[in-house]
């Protein structure tokens, strides 16, 4: 299945660079420092369909050397006009043969793989993840759940989408970022657990830990369903080689 790569769109990177972490977006972000400092420490970090350069720049002040690579031309090009003494680069589809193998300590793709199609595709681009990894390295895969399509949140909205409600594991879904002030609905895949892990096992890696954040209700954010039902999955992956897996 084909699905028109949405970011790949001049108006939606003018939209998305002033976009840090507000409401929902902050539930994403909150609880990665600890992760990836179980999991992940080290030096050198790749993020994975950075946009416009917010996960870049998170991982940057938490103490890496950073690289960010993405598809989209329109993202990159603002990534560096935004931080101009980053390291952006442009791949093509997902390759990541520009990178250096063996070499990073952690790789990091927030958000990327809600909009891969199909179980070939998220195989291929995770194979490629992993061999970027240094020994002991960790992939932290940030990923949307299911349930964010069919609820209200802080920062999205799903209520003129009800077909969403019948969309099964690897099938089209919409939802509006209403944080953003491009109020165009974004087409993503949405992806069942037993599929992640199944993309997971087939391209050599081991889930170490799964994590879903809830709101706690003292946030400053004007929470919807935030604080009963996560709309984020964070992933951590390791090389099957190197640690058990949990929920084998």
């Amino acid at each position: 299945m084909h699905i028109r790569n949405v970011y790949e769109d001049a108006d939606r990177a003018e939209a998305y660079a002033k976009l840090e972490f507000p409401g929902t977006y902050y539930l994403a972000y909150r609880d990665l420092p600890q992760i990836i400092s179980a999991h992940g420490p080290g030096a050198r970090a790749a993020d994975f369909g950075c946009g416009t350069g917010r996960s870049t720049r998170f991982l940057r002040q938490l103490g890496f050397g950073v690289v960010g690579v993405d598809i989209s031309r329109d993202m990159i090009r603002k990534a560096r006009e935004l931080d101009p003494g980053g390291d952006y680069r442009l791949i093509e589809d997902g390759v990541v043969g520009g990178l250096e193998a063996g070499c990073y300590d952690l790789v990091l793709s927030a958000f990327s793989f809600d909009n891969i199609p199909g179980m070939d595709a998220k195989v291929r681009i995770l194979k490629g993840l992993r061999t970027l990894l240094a020994d002991g390295g960790c992939i932290v895969n940030l990923v949307s759940a299911p349930e964010i399509y069919l609820h209200e949140w802080a920062s999205f909205s799903t209520k003129d989408f009800p077909e969403n409600a019948r969309a099964k594991s690897g099938e089209r879904v919409r939802i509006v970022i209403t944080a953003t002030e491009d109020k165009r609905p974004v087409e993503d895949i949405v992806w069942s657990d037993q599929d992640y892990r199944r993309a997971y096992k087939s391209a050599g890696l081991a889930v170490v830990s799964i994590h879903k954040p809830l709101a706690n209700g003292t946030e400053p954010y004007p929470w919807v369903n935030e604080t009963r039902i996560a709309p984020w999955v964070i992933y951590a992956l390791k090389d099957a080689g190197g640690g058990p897996p949990i929920g084998a």
